[in-house]
């Protein structure tokens, strides 16, 4: 059975890292990002992702605070999230993502990766790691329904 596609959303007050999943839900693959200092352009912009790559799910990534509170971040975050499920007509889904901008800037350290570009492509990375987070829940949780 054919699935749609997952796109992970790093909504950030500059840019949005975006990662987006294969057809069967295994891979998490980066996939850039789109500059978030206008809103209505990034709303366009997810819009476009979503048409291109016959997206079924959108992840936000949601970042509480390391006490589960959520914060002004997260607030916009989910505002914005919230404006792409009423703009699109699709589900939206938010994923804890406590430290994902940190892991991502730890991998990309460890990689080799020069400060330049890893200014580029942490975004993206993190939005990644929300996605990976997200298919590690749905596979725990249809393996969980399966016993």
């Amino acid at each position: 059975m054919l699935k749609k596609k997952i796109i992970a959303l790093d909504v950030g007050k500059r840019k949005i890292g975006v990662a987006i999943s294969d057809i069967l839900g295994i891979s998490a693959n980066p996939s850039g990002f789109i500059n978030a200092s206008n809103t209505k352009k990034a709303l366009e912009k997810v819009g476009e992702l979503i048409k291109e790559n016959d997206i079924g799910t959108v992840v936000v990534g949601l970042p509480k605070n390391m006490d589960g509170t959520i914060g002004p971040q997260a607030e916009h975050c989910i505002s914005f999230g919230e404006q792409v499920a009423n703009l699109y007509s699709i589900e939206v889904v938010w994923q804890d993502e406590r430290l994902s901008t940190r892991e991502a800037e730890r991998m990309l350290i460890e990689s080799g990766m020069s400060r330049a570009k890893r200014k580029v492509e942490n975004d993206q990375v993190a939005a990644a790691i929300i996605l990976r987070s997200y298919l590690d829940r749905l596979s725990n949780s249809s393996s969980n329904s399966e016993i």
